[in-house]
């Protein structure tokens, strides 16, 4: 098995044959590299947003668990009260 491999057809039709079709397959590759950067900023971007709209979301659950809990306490006591036996 050769170490080197030898360049297949497809690999010859799309490499540049002269100076200005290398220096504008150069141009084309730099402004897709550009293009990645952009849509991955775009993504963080959104990501970011996400997070935060989700640490908003913890917060109010994390209030409604408190209340509940309050609630839960209140129900044992009027339980006990009425002479039951509270479940919690």
């Amino acid at each position: 098995m050769p170490l080197v491999r030898q360049p297949d057809d497809a690999y010859r039709r799309f490499m540049p044959k002269t100076p200005a079709e290398l220096e504008r397959k150069v141009d084309q590759l730099d402004n897709d590299v550009h293009e990645i950067y952009s849509m991955l900023t775009a993504v963080t971007e959104h990501q970011l947003a996400h997070d935060a709209r989700f640490d908003s979301i913890d917060g109010r659950l994390d209030g409604h668990n408190t209340r509940l809990d309050s609630i839960g306490e209140k129900l044992d006591t009027v339980i006990t009260m009425l002479g039951g036996e509270p479940r919690g």
